[in-house]
């Protein structure tokens, strides 16, 4: 190539020749992403167990016009799913016509460009007629992916079926809110439920009365280990606590400290493991501030940091003003998104099983899409839950068989103040019975319901 002088333009050549370059190697990437363009299956390694329950649910996102987005900590199993999906699409959807890519590679330059790169390369490459399935894993990543999303949906409506992934909160901020209103369809996922705890260990529970010491087991290690999935697989405790604190690790790195710039790594990890060794214990920023050295902003930043990545959740005191539940002195109580996690970070393991069953109680809350809140009178509410008709629904937990008279009289007390309770509930280890209008109901069985309470 020669430049207006006729003497060879080297940079433009050379520019040239990175671009083909480029090229070249994002298709050769795509075809390694997309296995079934030949082979006409996904790779029995990316399936892997499926999560029955939920994949049913996500396929019936499929048939809506609708941007899916699976969002949860990393590790849970999305890309798992999103590779499910994939699979179940090939029954009857050419190959050709579905897309996968992960932008989780630290490498590769995240902008829109490179979107549209790796979206026109997938068009030459296979020419696709008829609606296609683009499966875009941690879109995160990508700056202002929102308005690319956005002009292609707007542009082609239900040609496209957008599914895209995420691992942090931040891929549903304002900003993704108001481009995409009415056309995103958000769905969280969780690590494994007990049900699925169970499905990895090929074990069904068909009568609870039968299997009870066989469901007593499984629950006494799921407890401990929690649900990530490559956990749960693992039989050597010693690899599950390493893997643990990888991706510990790894979330605090890649989702907070990269992404926020934080400079004071080691009080956030300080903070992190503060708040995972006291699960379910009520907090204030100052009481944070004092143990860590962190002023009280940075607290409630960090805080706010570990809750986009989906570590930690805050939870608020119920009251029907939305100020008094929001008011700055009332504390709040913070959980963790598994207790693996917790346990493999904090070093506390069965001493705490009090604390575990908490967790495990709010995080199954919170996988049934409830809104839950705590409640303090006389005595404590553990959790307080807003049903669709307006009535409440009062939980305990006290992981024993010898249950302290607090636990219901603080039961009693609240449907005494807040006369819309409809259900009070005491989870306990295996006690079960009705009593003075308390349904006492063991935390294995509780979360094997299929109910939403």
């Amino acid at each position: 190539m020669q430049g207006f002088s006729g003497k060879p333009c080297v940079i433009t050549q050379t520019f040239i020749n990175k671009v083909f370059f480029i090229i070249i190697m994002l298709e050769k990437t795509l075809k390694q992403w997309n296995i079934w363009w030949v082979d006409k299956k996904v790779p029995e390694n990316k399936k892997r167990i499926p999560r029955q329950d939920l994949l049913k649910e996500l396929l019936g996102f499929l048939s809506a016009k609708e941007v899916l987005v699976l969002s949860g900590v990393r590790r849970c199993g999305k890309s798992t799913m999103a590779y499910q999906l994939i699979d179940v699409l090939l029954e009857k959807t050419d190959p050709k016509n579905i897309l996968y890519f992960n932008f989780d590679d630290p490498v590769t330059e995240k902008n829109t460009d490179f979107l549209e790169n790796v979206f026109r390369s997938f068009l030459k490459l296979n020419n696709p007629k008829g609606k296609k399935f683009v499966f875009f894993d941690e879109i995160q990543n990508v700056a202002e992916w929102e308005k690319w999303v956005k002009k292609y949906y707007d542009l082609f409506g239900d040609e496209i079926k957008f599914v895209l992934t995420g691992s942090n909160n931040t891929l549903l901020s304002d900003n993704l809110s108001k481009l995409l209103t009415g056309r995103i369809l958000v769905k969280k996922i969780f690590p494994l439920s007990f049900k699925e705890f169970l499905s990895f260990n090929k074990f069904e529970a068909k009568d609870f009365d039968l299997q009870k010491e066989e469901l007593q087991h499984y629950f006494s290690r799921y407890l401990l280990i929690g649900g990530f999935p490559e956990v749960v697989l693992e039989k050597n405790s010693d690899i599950n606590i390493q893997r643990l604190r990888e991706y510990s690790g790894n979330i605090l790195f890649r989702d907070i400290v990269l992404s926020q710039e934080i400079r004071e790594t080691a009080k956030l990890n300080e903070l992190a493991n503060h708040v995972f060794s006291n699960v379910s214990s009520p907090f204030s920023y100052n009481s944070l501030s004092k143990v860590t050295g962190l002023n009280i902003h940075t607290v409630k930043e960090y805080l706010f940091f570990l809750e986009n990545a989906y570590l930690v959740f805050q939870v608020n005191f119920f009251s029907y003003s939305l100020k008094e539940s929001l008011a700055i002195q009332k504390p709040r109580k913070i959980y963790c998104i598994d207790n693996g996690l917790r346990n493999a970070v904090s070093f506390n393991f069965s001493k705490d099983e009090g604390r575990l069953a908490e967790n495990i109680v709010f995080i199954e809350l919170r996988r049934r899409g409830k809104e839950v809140h705590y409640w303090k009178g006389k005595k404590e509410i553990d959790f307080v839950i807003k049903n669709r008709d307006n009535s409440l629904t009062a939980i305990n937990v006290t992981y024993t068989d010898t249950i302290p008279e607090r636990e219901t009289s603080a039961l009693k007390e609240f449907k005494e103040k807040f006369n819309k309770t409809k259900d009070l509930i005491l989870i306990t280890k295996n006690t079960e019975k009705t009593a003075d209008g308390v349904a006492f109901i063991p935390l294995w069985k509780w979360l094997l319901k299929t109910t939403g309470k």
